[in-house]
């Protein structure tokens, strides 16, 4: 198959990467950036758009993909809605139609997290606007979408990106309840399995991943 993946600057992104180079079902891979990556590949070519609400300007680069695992995202920390939602929902959706548009049987993998607010009216800012984006992209006539709702996570060998109070945490959580903790590497390898073996869930949540990782 042919991929497509945001985020790779960042540490699921870049996670997600690295399965997909390694990973035998996974041919070619296009990672669309607003910054350079250092990874370097034979599979791999890198697309730099700084603005993600104008992927329809670069319409021949993105034509011919299978799938695309969406791993770019921000903190919500310290944010207004309105910029939250814009950098969200308003540029998650534009990119997924510009997607669509060349990719008709393109499978779209989003990454939201655990305790996303598919009812969007919840009081948490973050788990609305994430909810929002889930159900907008649900709604998209792709081959297929499905929604990743990770938790902690620890990182995969090789990592760049991994910061290491981030896994000193997840360390801990793990050992206190080893169910709620996932490794960055069975998210990737769930995104590559949901394009090669589909599931019957759009929704993803801890247990889905781990279950879907496994094939």
């Amino acid at each position: 198959m042919k991929v497509i993946v945001t985020g790779a600057t960042g540490m699921l992104g870049e996670a997600v990467l690295l399965e997909c180079l390694q990973n035998p079902a996974v041919e070619q891979v296009l990672i669309i950036n607003r910054r350079s990556s250092p990874v370097k590949h034979a599979k791999l070519t890198e697309l730099l758009v700084p603005d993600f609400t104008q992927l329809n300007n670069f319409a021949e680069a993105i034509k011919g993909y299978d799938a695309c695992f969406f791993c770019a995202g921000i903190s919500s920390i310290g944010m207004k809605e309105e910029k939250y939602d814009h950098i969200t929902y308003v540029t998650t959706l534009a990119f997924a139609k510009a997607l669509l548009e060349q990719n008709k049987e393109i499978v779209f993998c989003y990454v939201s997290g655990s305790h996303t607010d598919s009812s969007e009216k919840g009081n948490s800012m973050w788990a609305r606007v994430k909810g929002k984006t889930e159900n907008a992209l649900a709604a998209l006539p792709f081959k297929a979408e499905y929604n990743f709702r990770p938790g902690i996570m620890l990182t995969s060998p090789g990592q760049k990106n991994g910061k290491a109070i981030y896994y000193f945490i997840a360390k801990i959580i793990k050992a206190i309840s080893p169910k709620t903790v996932l490794t960055m590497q069975e998210v990737g390898q769930a995104m590559i399995n949901s394009v090669t073996k589909g599931y019957p869930k759009q929704v993803l949540e801890i247990a889905d991943i781990r279950l879907l990782a496994k094939g």
